[in-house]
């Protein structure tokens, strides 16, 4: 069974998720994040198997977690077409090494680093589950996100 009927009416917000382990640092578009608990704060993000950057995230004991705006296309098309197995992403963007030594891009609209607490098998995507321990300083308004729709378009540097 599929969940097309279900999935193709979501359009939820992209996240950029940053790993640092060993001094290889790596980092992917995600679709699969959300909040998990309110007390205590917890959030979930679910890496492919198949991602250089889950391969990172294995080892890492903290996570970086980035809203992009709507108009951060490229930083979304570097992240989510591009795989770190060939090209130093890191390179190309404006980063400082966070919470851990996780990368914090200077680009995003927000961000936060957390602790991994725990990682769970969910198919073919790994879930990390994590605690915050640093974030962004606080966005003013309310940018408008980037979003599922907005990059559906991008061919994945990884198939899924």
């Amino acid at each position: 069974m599929e969940l097309d009927t279900f999935t193709d009416l979501l359009d939820y917000p992209m996240y950029l998720v940053t790993a640092e382990a060993a001094d290889e640092r790596a980092g992917c578009l995600v679709g699969f994040a959300s909040q998990c608990s309110i007390h205590p704060p917890r959030y979930t993000v679910w890496l492919s198997k198949a991602n250089h950057t889950y391969r990172v995230a294995r080892h890492a004991s903290h996570l970086g977690v980035h809203l992009l705006r709507r108009d951060d296309r490229s930083l979304a098309e570097l992240f989510g077409s591009e795989t770190g197995d060939s090209v130093d992403k890191f390179a190309r963007v404006a980063w400082e090494p966070g919470h851990g030594g996780t990368p914090v891009l200077g680009e995003a609209c927000a961000w936060f680093v957390g602790r991994v607490l725990d990682r769970f098998e969910g198919g073919d995507h790994v879930g990390f589950l994590l605690e915050p321990v640093a974030e962004s300083p606080q966005v003013p308004g309310r940018p408008r996100l980037l979003r599922f729709t907005d990059v559906k378009s991008l061919t994945p540097g990884h198939p899924a």
